[in-house]
């Protein structure tokens, strides 16, 4: 390559935007040095000119890195942070908000008692707030819904809420039945990037397609599913003749009824148990169904041949893997006993030679365990909490 350069500054052409190294940069300074100086002129790296153009360099480089970095702001795939969040709005979505994990929590206490803005907290010191006002009524107990104080997808194992965080006379104790419906960190990039595809691909694809990220797209919804029977019969998943059926985590009701109600076509049904009444622009009131998931709760047994070397660590590792495994898996997904067995194999790290692997069975909660799989229904999902997992060392 020819120095000094043409040019020192990033340049824009049909290929997009390009800018000569800081090597070349130098490089091209030490030329034009040369030029007005002689070739004799001293200017290796040792030497004060040699510096002062190395200095020099670094600065029209990192004036390079940067405009760079402004061009690429205005393209979804390499925008990031507050770049993206202002990019993907003319797209008509917005960076997701954390949202919050929920709990259904049974108050016992005196009949009468009023709790006034009342928390509970849980075995690890995660705090759930109570509605603002909690009667107890003349049974005694009484089913609420908590929301955690602390943004997130913080997790609550069935029992693990038994702490009442703010006394009050007359609340006796306070327990969670079922597990907690987890909140979602703030959206990252990729996250968002992805969702920005999908919404410009929404007014190309079909119906049941935009409906779906219509959903998605919706504030604290964390994963959607929607299904459809488009024949005259009632199907074998019992959604009625042409309708459809959405299944949902996460996200306002309200809002997610909406989204469905205006992509939705006339005169397609909606099937759920979850009913919301949502008016029209012309003041039609028309009530949307969808589900939210029931729960499936997955208990394992693992017995494995340990191996010198081997370490409760590693026990911990498995049955964690195992778990994560699980609760990653989508809406509607069934539990294969097969696929387990890579996650109970740590993925083949190193851990895993520590021990073999002998016996894996699984069942829903209760039980009792067996080598067969666990169906999930189309408006389930599957949950393992590491607790359920019994893991037996030979």
């Amino acid at each position: 390559m020819p120095f000094p350069l043409t040019t020192l500054a990033a340049e824009i052409n049909a290929l997009g935007i390009s800018a000569p190294p800081y090597t070349d940069i130098y490089q091209s300074l030490q030329a034009s040095f040369m030029v007005i100086y002689g070739l004799d002129s001293y200017i290796t790296p040792d030497s004060q000119d040699g510096q002062l153009l190395a200095i020099v360099a670094k600065a029209i480089s990192d004036c390079n890195d940067t405009t760079i970095a402004i061009y690429n702001q205005y393209r979804p795939s390499f925008a990031q942070g507050a770049g993206l969040s202002s990019l993907v709005k003319i797209n008509g979505i917005a960076r997701l908000v954390p949202s919050n994990s929920q709990v259904d929590l049974t108050i016992v206490g005196e009949v009468g008692v009023g709790i006034i803005n009342g928390i509970a907290a849980d075995s690890t010191g995660n705090q759930w707030a109570l509605p603002a006002l909690v009667t107890i009524p003349p049974a005694g107990f009484i089913s609420v819904t908590a929301t955690c104080t602390q943004p997130g997808a913080i997790e609550a194992a069935v029992g693990v809420v038994n702490q009442i965080a703010t006394p009050t006379r007359g609340w006796q104790t306070v327990t969670n039945p079922s597990v907690a419906s987890t909140g979602a960190p703030i959206e990252s990039d990729a996250a968002l990037r992805v969702r920005q595809t999908i919404s410009t691909a929404q007014p190309s694809v079909t119906v049941l397609g935009g409906t779906l990220g219509a959903v998605k797209n919706v504030v604290g919804v964390t994963q959607a599913v929607i299904y459809e029977n488009d024949t005259g019969f009632t199907n074998a998943d019992g959604i009625p003749p042409h309708s459809i059926s959405v299944v949902v985590i996460g996200g306002d009701s309200t809002a997610i009824a909406t989204a469905i109600m205006l992509r939705k076509t006339p005169g397609t049904g909606t099937y759920g148990t979850t009913s919301i009444p949502v008016t029209d622009d012309a003041g039609v009131v028309h009530t949307i169904n969808f589900f939210v998931p029931t729960v499936i709760a997955i208990m394992v047994a693992v017995t494995i041949k340990a191996f010198p070397g081997y370490s409760a660590t590693t026990g911990t590792a498995l049955k964690q893997a195992i778990a994560d495994y699980i609760n990653a898996q989508p809406i509607g997904q069934d539990i294969f006993v097969s696929r387990l067995y890579l996650p109970a194999q740590l993925y083949g790290g190193a851990n895993s030679e520590q021990y073999e692997l002998q016996t894996l069975q699984i069942a829903q909660t209760p039980g009792p365990v067996g080598p067969g799989d666990v169906t999930v229904a189309f408006n389930a999902r599957a949950t393992c909490n590491v607790a359920d997992i019994t893991l037996t060392v030979v």
